[in-house]
């Protein structure tokens, strides 16, 4: 079976400006890998690091030390490493991301915001909304709205929003924020099987899930992310 992410001693550190350059450590050694098909969660108490880690392979967040290797164009590339034109080509191709909150351009309409993602990969606009709107309809979220900017949606429709953008694609890998954070029961066991069929269609998911019901439906496997916290180590 592929293994098309591996985290390898990642640390990650932040510089407290207004605190005269303090050094605060956020993890250290960080290093698993995600095969391809297999759901891997994040686990840990809040402030551990998880959404960091996420970030940093991402790209969000710049790494002080390690790999971050995806699979990508038939190579591997070191997301921790790599030039921002890199970064922005293995997101549109390889790497996609389910953040917990949506960040869009004002007055463009949800089904525009679903769809983007697959217009970056050159798939016809009609195609491409054609697929958005069988998202947005499989996420309970109401017609009347998909002509409309999410911007004044509330924040479990603009998470079915998020959820809808971030799974349109077929991308090789995908990072999960909390995706069900904000939703109700029936659309958290909609998402659950949306996981699942990008496990059986063979994506690695990497995720973090609070919802410790829906972390037990998803998880292949669970990192414990406090054996990578330096204070542990300190103590």
């Amino acid at each position: 079976m592929a293994t098309p992410l591996v985290v390898s001693e990642v640390a990650k550190s932040f510089t407290m400006h207004l605190r005269d350059g303090l050094q605060l450590p956020v993890v250290t050694g960080v290093s698993f890998s995600v095969k391809a098909g297999e759901c891997v969660v994040l686990g840990g108490p809040s402030g551990v690091g998880k959404s960091s880690i996420l970030k940093m392979l991402y790209g969000n967040y710049g790494v002080d030390e390690g790999q971050i290797l995806i699979d990508h164009g038939g190579k591997r590339v070191d997301l921790a490493h790599a030039d921002p034109r890199a970064v922005l080509e293995v997101r549109r191709d390889t790497l996609g991301y389910v953040s917990q909150f949506l960040r869009v351009v004002p007055r463009v309409s949800a089904i525009d915001v679903v769809a983007d993602p697959l217009l970056a990969r050159g798939v016809a606009l009609e195609d491409a909304r054609d697929r958005a709107c069988e998202l947005l309809a499989r996420l309970n979220l109401p017609r009347e709205l998909w002509q409309l900017p999410p911007a004044t949606f509330s924040g479990g429709e603009q998470q079915r929003i998020n959820i809808a953008r971030g799974f349109i694609t077929e991308h090789a890998i995908l990072l999960l924020d909390e995706p069900t954070a904000s939703l109700d029961a029936k659309n958290r066991a909609v998402v659950v099987e949306m996981i699942a069929a990008k496990k059986q269609a063979g994506t690695a998911l990497l995720g973090i899930f609070h919802d410790a019901e829906v972390r037990e439906a998803v998880a292949d496997r669970i990192i414990d992310v406090s054996a990578f916290s330096p204070r542990k180590a300190a103590a």
